[in-house]
């Protein structure tokens, strides 16, 4: 951000500002055996773009896995600092961690994106709002609690599918993924990291319309074929 301040001796000046950074909180449940799960996607999800920006995920704070970094989008001219964190503290107290950092850093929640799990959308399908309600989802209800019930801030849903026939919802949430629905994932993940990129230099509101419809279209494709996702591989 560019600034022309007044000085009494030297007239008008040329102030640059560093932009504001973007906190990226990726929802899920600590613990090795829920690596994998269904639930954890949006651990997933940061763990992708860290690794894509080169920024080490290796401090903790604010009872989160944080890191810290500058995005290398390549559709704007200086870095912008992207902050990104996996709340520890177990997926329905999410927001026991995303809150306290959200206020630490003085962020106004436009500079918010939270990623989650959602049944409602087809495996490796994702889409990118730039505000909402919880969905039914409890990670997704203590994040707004802690905001004080404010929910203009973003969200990427992931799609993980619906469960099959009479299956306990909680049950499904903790099953890992199969290979071909893995393989739909990762390549959901990749896809969200080049929003999140253009997120960064462009905002959510414009990226939002662009990601969503290509998107929209993978979604048609993936709900013409059978989905097989829900089964276990071996």
């Amino acid at each position: 951000m560019i600034k022309k301040l007044f000085h009494p001796n030297r007239g008008f000046c040329t102030l640059i500002q560093s932009p504001k950074p973007w906190l990226f909180i990726g929802l899920g449940n600590p613990g090795d055996k829920f690596k994998g799960t269904r639930h954890n996607v949006g651990f997933n999800m940061i763990d992708t773009f860290a690794e894509s920006q080169g920024i080490a995920m290796d401090t903790v704070f604010c009872k989160a896995i944080f890191g810290k970094g500058v995005s290398s989008s390549l559709s704007i001219v200086d870095g912008v600092p992207v902050l990104l964190a996996k709340p520890q503290t177990y997926m329905n107290l999410s927001g026991e961690s995303s809150g306290p950092l959200a206020a630490y850093y003085k962020l106004p929640l436009s500079r918010v994106v939270v990623f989650h799990d959602d049944m409602d959308l087809p495996c490796g399908v994702l889409r990118l709002q730039p505000k909402g309600g919880h969905g039914r989802h409890n990670g997704m209800k203590s994040v707004i609690h802690h905001f004080r019930r404010n929910r203009t801030f973003a969200r990427l849903r992931i799609g993980i599918c619906k469960p099959p026939g009479q299956m306990d919802p909680k049950a499904f949430l903790l099953q890992k993924f199969n290979a071909t629905a893995q393989e739909r994932i990762n390549v959901g993940l990749k896809e969200g990291v080049n929003a999140l990129k253009e997120v960064v230099a462009k905002g959510v509101e414009e990226s939002c319309m662009r990601f969503n419809t290509e998107q929209k279209y993978k979604h048609i494709k993936v709900a013409d074929n059978a989905d097989t996702s829900f089964r276990r591989s071996d």
